[in-house]
């Protein structure tokens, strides 16, 4: 692993994590190239900006699950890849109902050359203390749908509260938001702005 990325776990203490791409849930439906391990890589940048977030998160009673970081750009290179497969309907439902897999590039949810490849981008959700369950969102993670817009219509208040929750928590700490998808930020100082790196997630 590059000397300037870390685990997320080993730096972010009480970070929860479930990196979808090394299981078979997510939007293709098996593990992704580049992903061989269970595991969310960042930058030591993002981990230090992401430690503050769980701090201001712990403040308001809530933790952090991260789903996804750094992303290697064969893990892109084989969602391109699967959009140009024929439709087997089998993650369609849960994850781009309205659109085809060719609209998920053209609409902007997934990207030939993602930020998460430069490794100061995260895929997150908050979670109670108290509980231990997630936060109602109004919808899942990659859901790629206008329901998963900051600010759509047809959510509940409750959903858009906990939206807003973890915008105001992730923006205070050095991040911003991606209109498309309420779950992505992007740390604004990221300190590999233009390189696009491939080591895999072992």
């Amino acid at each position: 692993m590059n000397e300037d990325f870390v685990f997320v776990d080993e730096v972010v203490s009480g970070i929860r994590w479930d990196a979808k791409y090394a299981t078979w849930d997510n939007f293709t439906g098996k593990p992704v190239d580049g992903y061989l391990a269970n595991r969310i890589v960042g930058t030591r940048d993002v981990c230090a900006a992401l430690e503050k977030a769980q701090e201001k998160a712990e403040s308001l009673g809530f933790g952090l699950l991260l789903w996804d970081g750094y992303r290697p750009q064969r893990a892109v290179d084989r969602f391109l890849r699967w959009s140009q497969q024929p439709e087997d309907g089998r993650t369609k439902l849960r994850h781009y109902p309205n659109i085809d897999r060719a609209g998920m590039f053209d609409l902007g949810y997934v990207a030939a050359r993602s930020g998460h490849s430069r490794g100061s981008t995260v895929d997150l959700t908050l979670f109670h203390l108290e509980t231990d369950e997630l936060a109602l969102m109004g919808g899942g993670h990659d859901l790629m749908d206008p329901i998963s817009h900051h600010g759509a219509k047809g959510v509940t208040e409750a959903e858009a509260a906990n939206r807003q929750y973890l915008r105001s928590i992730m923006e205070t700490c050095g991040f911003r938001s991606y209109a498309c998808e309420w779950w992505h930020y992007t740390l604004e100082a990221e300190p590999f702005p233009d390189t696009y790196f491939d080591f895999p997630i072992t």
